[in-house]
């Protein structure tokens, strides 16, 4: 548990930076919003023989059936309908992960207004840094580029939403069991984005080996391992220190696509890569306590 608890960051980030890729190759195969219902009717059929046969404990109260499904719903329905959404309008996946990299900045400052989690001065620089080698990396791919009003829309909704999502989980989120959280959440976004999809799409599907590929990742990758690494982390961890791993995503996407796509990395995007990296260990690292042991840092 111990080790698992120890390389969810990277875990979680390579996992999370691959979805972008993978989100926008399943898109051109599948409508956005029913590629989504899709995505959570196969997670709720993996999970549904084990959670009969585990038994976990269900939510004891109406508050905790609340806020876990409320999470489940601004993730999964809100925040990737809208981001998936920025992708079909034409969006690129380096604009919608630049827009949606301000999370971090939007926590740091809400957070210390409904909670006791402070920001120092110190970890301001480390958000700031993020920021910067974000934008680094994405002009030097030429990852900026002019957009629509529709996509800039459609990101701004899915970055406000993910940060909503933030900070509740981190208010309210109880540690429910995962095979519990994670089926009720994938319920709501299946509840949430199936009658979308028969709404306001054709409900085209073509089966493709890409497409099967890109299924199986974000169905495994980001639906199973990720939300349910990014949940614990929320849980365990300060939020603004979590939230800071969204300034890499940008970063490791674009090396992700230049080890396995060839895409060139230029010198200011590895720059980039570096200036970001330096931010996230700012604003993420804990102090230790004098037994060497990491404490709790909420004014460094």
């Amino acid at each position: 548990m111990k080790l698992l608890i120890a390389s969810a960051p990277a875990i979680f980030l390579l996992l999370w930076s691959g979805g972008f890729t993978v989100a926008k190759l399943g898109i051109s195969d599948a409508d956005p919003l029913t590629l989504l219902a899709l995505r959570y009717a196969c997670v709720l059929v993996i999970l549904l023989p084990f959670f009969l046969v585990v038994r976990p404990a269900l939510p004891s109260t109406r508050a905790q059936w609340f806020h876990l499904c409320f999470v489940g719903f601004l993730i999964q329905v809100v925040y990737f309908g809208t981001a998936w959404m920025a992708f079909s309008h034409g969006g690129s996946a380096g604009t919608v992960a630049l827009i949606t990299s301000l999370q971090p900045i939007l926590v740091a400052l809400i957070m210390p207004a409904l909670s006791q989690e402070t920001v120092s001065i110190k970890r301001w620089v480390g958000l700031l840094l993020g920021l910067s080698g974000t934008t680094m990396v994405l002009a030097g791919n030429s990852g900026i580029g002019v957009i629509s009003l529709t996509v800039l829309l459609f990101a701004v909704a899915a970055l406000i939403t993910f940060t909503l999502a933030t900070i509740w989980e981190k208010r309210f989120g109880v540690g429910h069991h995962p095979l519990t959280s994670n089926l009720l959440q994938y319920a709501v976004g299946l509840a949430g984005t199936l009658p979308l999809a028969m709404l306001f799409e054709p409900m085209h599907v073509s089966v493709t080996v890409p497409f099967l590929f890109a299924l199986a990742y974000l169905v495994l990758g980001n639906s199973l391992l990720a939300i349910s690494l990014l949940l614990m982390m929320i849980r365990r961890g300060e939020a603004t220190r979590v939230s800071a791993l969204f300034f890499l995503v940008p970063p490791v996407s674009a090396f992700i696509a230049w080890l396995v796509l060839g895409e060139q990395m230029t010198p200011l995007a590895w720059l980039g890569m570096v200036v970001a990296a330096i931010g996230v260990w700012m604003t993420t690292r804990r102090k230790k306590d004098p037994a060497g042991k990491p404490a709790l840092d909420a004014t460094a």
